[in-house]
């Protein structure tokens, strides 16, 4: 039976929760997430636990934050002055915005405080500093991604591809 390793893809069924068991994330209700191993797409323990499973095997396991967003950095909480913050926006404490980057890259940011003089932001990921624990099912392995693998499908059939990816050709 063929086993996960780096260069495969992985089609995973999962539900990550907290210590205290709340849902973060889970793929139930949507398609199955796609790992490519060895991309470095998915945060480190996660991939690493999946490498040597074999298909349709479940596991459970939790990872440290070291090995999931890293630990909460209080040098990625920055306070900004009220009037850099553009007169439409209303912000209030526990929303989310977009702030972009020196690079341009958007990124998530948690406000923390509002007065009138300044906003405070908190740059970690939201689960930064948390231990995740992750149920999982291998679902899918294969040489080629979903997306390749339906492309072929749809331009010549099964018999073009991998003739069981359950196109019906």
């Amino acid at each position: 039976m063929q086993k996960v390793e780096n260069g495969l893809f992985v089609q995973v069924e999962y539900t990550g929760t907290l210590e205290d068991g709340q849902v973060f994330d889970t793929s139930k209700g949507r398609a199955p997430l796609e790992v490519a191993m060895g991309a470095g797409q998915m945060i480190p323990g996660f991939e690493a636990a999946l490498v040597g499973m074999e298909l349709g095997e479940k596991k459970t396991f939790t990872l440290a934050p070291d090995e999931a967003y890293g630990e909460h950095m209080e040098e990625r909480i920055m306070d900004f002055p009220a009037e850099q913050i553009p007169e439409d926006m209303d912000p209030q404490v526990g929303q989310t915005i977009g702030v972009s980057t020196s690079e341009g890259q958007q990124m998530p940011a948690l406000i923390t405080h509002v007065d009138d003089e300044k906003v405070t932001l908190d740059l970690n990921h939201p689960l930064a500093g948390k231990s995740l624990t992750f149920a999982i099912e291998v679902v899918g392995i294969s040489n080629e991604s979903a997306t390749q693998q339906a492309s072929s499908c749809s331009s010549g059939g099964c018999s073009s591809c991998c003739g069981d990816c359950g196109c019906g050709e």
